[in-house]
């Protein structure tokens, strides 16, 4: 309830124009019944028109100050309750940008859109409630049993007989809905992530004839989703029955005790009248209030599941007082770094040293898990070393600031990542302040101008979601073409290249010798032909640097590469290497 009204204190005007139509509108509908109750036992006893048209005219003139107390309830409930939803997405959206790859792994993709979304509306619909119900029923409910005890003490006993049963049902509920609903939301984000599996992965389902098996697997998520729901509805469905047939017994024995009254001449029944439409407001504000309680649960366990991820405190994180410096860079070093994964045991990398100067293009290969993007995730701290460090110009790279660190880097992942938008957009997403020329110069080096300039649009053209419409080598191009608009001090190649055929892979290398110079090249590779002339080839294996030196070095001197070269090339280019 704290992580709610949080929020709710940063709407402090809203909410106090909210209390006040709160009680008008509570004065409104229980003074109604007393003028009813007036114009009964005087006006048509008495048989007295002018005091029934009087009294009407007030009935009109109270009625509408009660239509615009409800238009200003509700107004004021959806302001408050949709801008505190906006606020705790925002806020989750900015924790999450802080994450690190291991708090993605942690949480689960798909776990965090569910929290962002479902969450957060759980959320709106509780504060909804408690703005348009908590807040008015229990003043209607304290002045509907004042009424009526003023009204008849003896009628008004039959009502408190009712409270405790429905108070007890309501914690009864609330306490059985509160574990179906934490059961509930974690089928929602099993439900978000088979559907996002599927949806990536449709050409591999499809490839593999796998439909059906997925088709199962979802359902049988849905059907748990299913279940929990229905529980939780069967649930809150058993309130107003109960409600009513509570309400309906009360009324019968009400009406019993109150025809012997009237009949003694001890009420009247303009008074029963009035009686009555209180006993009514005076049970619905206690079943509107208990419905809170019975939401309460649901509403907990989604503010915990978004406080989960607001209180979390990300592994990489952004030193206060950071080097804001920018400058050229001249050498970036590692000295001794191991690795380790936070939630593993085994070194992933160990004792890694080398240096890379301005102008060094430095090369990695190795088996598939000897820990190439290991390594270079390291670098924008992706990651961060176990042990050893990573210095830039001498400085470890912990002690800049996050975003200047990032901002010398260009990094081009073997997956590449195209966004929604037109193709201007993706390139200048490493730019926005790029000139067409730039971006056109870019897209030219990248070997990406050419298909662009068959587009219909061009430049303009739009790339769909995840980039489906585009080759994968003309993804990898457009993200190489991304790095290049960024003009960054470090490049970084995860084995960006590995969709290219060897002739635009040749013509890119050497394009981007002209354009890298000025910066350090860091390049995972596969292909032993595409980092010959590379300035230092590092080799790999099993976490551990094994061999290190030029092409020519490392066929003689290290055994591993040799098998790597030996399986690519041919015999006459090992000899002439």
């Amino acid at each position: 309830m704290r992580f709610i009204l949080h929020y709710l204190g940063h709407y402090k005007k809203l909410i106090l124009i909210n209390i006040c139509s709160v009680f008008g509108f509570a004065l409104v509908e229980l003074g109604i019944p007393t003028i009813v109750a007036n114009m009964i036992d005087v006006g048509v006893m008495n048989q007295d028109p002018g005091y029934i048209y009087q009294m009407g005219l007030l009935i009109v003139v109270i009625s509408v100050v009660g239509v615009g107390g409800t238009i200003l309830l509700g107004y004021c409930s959806a302001k408050i309750s949709t801008s505190i939803t906006r606020d705790i997405r925002n806020d989750v959206f900015d924790k999450i940008q802080t994450f690190s790859h291991t708090e993605f792994n942690r949480f689960g993709i798909s776990s965090l859109i569910t929290r962002t979304n479902n969450d957060a509306f759980q959320i709106q619909l509780f504060v909804n409630v408690i703005l348009r119900t908590a807040l008015l029923t229990p003043v209607m409910l304290g002045l509907s049993v004042f009424l009526t005890i003023r009204t008849s003490l003896e009628l008004s006993a039959i009502l408190a007989g009712t409270f405790p049963i429905i108070i007890l049902g309501v914690v009864l509920v609330a306490w059985m809905s509160h574990p179906i609903s934490q059961k509930q939301q974690k089928s929602l984000d099993g439900l978000n992530r088979i559907s996002r599996e599927n949806l990536t992965g449709i050409r591999v389902i499809r490839a593999f004839n796998n439909d059906a098996y997925e088709e199962t697997r979802f359902n049988e998520t849905n059907d748990a989703y299913t279940d929990h729901s229905k529980k939780i509805f069967k649930l809150m469905s058993l309130t107003q029955p109960v409600f009513f047939c509570l309400m309906n017994i009360a009324m019968m024995l009400i009406f019993w005790v109150a025809s012997t009254k009237i009949d003694a001449g001890t009420l009247q029944i303009g008074k029963l009248v009035a009686f009555m439409d209180y006993l009514f407001h005076a049970m619905l504000s206690m079943m509107l209030f208990c419905s809170v309680f019975i939401m309460y649960p649901r509403a907990e366990v989604s503010a915990g599941r978004i406080k989960e991820i607001l209180d979390t405190d990300p592994l990489i994180k952004n030193p206060e007082e950071g080097i804001h410096v920018q400058r050229n860079m001249q050498e970036l070093a590692f000295n001794h770094v191991s690795f380790v994964y936070p939630d593993g045991e085994e070194k992933v990398l160990d004792d890694i040293s080398f240096t890379a100067k301005k102008g060094d293009m430095i090369a990695f290969i190795g088996s598939t898990g000897s820990g190439k993007s290991t390594l270079i995730n390291l670098i924008p701290r992706f990651y961060d070393v176990s042990c050893g460090s990573i210095t830039i110009d001498g400085i470890d790279i912990r002690n800049f600031d996050l975003s200047v660190l990032r901002d010398k880097i260009g990094f081009i992942p073997q997956k590449a990542n195209l966004f929604t938008g037109t193709i201007a957009d993706n390139i200048r997403f490493g730019n926005r302040n790029a000139s067409d020329e730039e971006m056109k110069h870019s897209a030219d080096v990248a070997q990406a101008a050419e298909f662009i300039n068959n587009k219909p649009l061009k430049y303009d053209d739009l790339i769909t979601e995840s980039g489906t419409n585009v080759s994968g080598g003309q993804k990898q191009r457009l993200s190489i073409a991304r790095a290049i608009v960024h003009h960054p001090q470090i490049y970084i190649f995860d084995d960006s290249f590995s969709a290219l055929d060897f002739k635009t892979d040749a013509i890119l290398r050497n394009r981007l010798k002209a354009e890298t110079g000025d910066a350090i090249v860091l390049i995972v590779a596969q292909r032993v032909s595409s980092i010959m002339d590379a300035s230092q080839i590092i080799v790999l294996n099993e976490g551990r640097m094994v061999g290190k030196g030029t092409h020519q070095e490392l066929l003689k001197a290290c055994p591993i590469y040799y098998e790597i070269a030996a399986s690519q090339l041919t015999k006459e280019e090992l000899g002439n290497a």
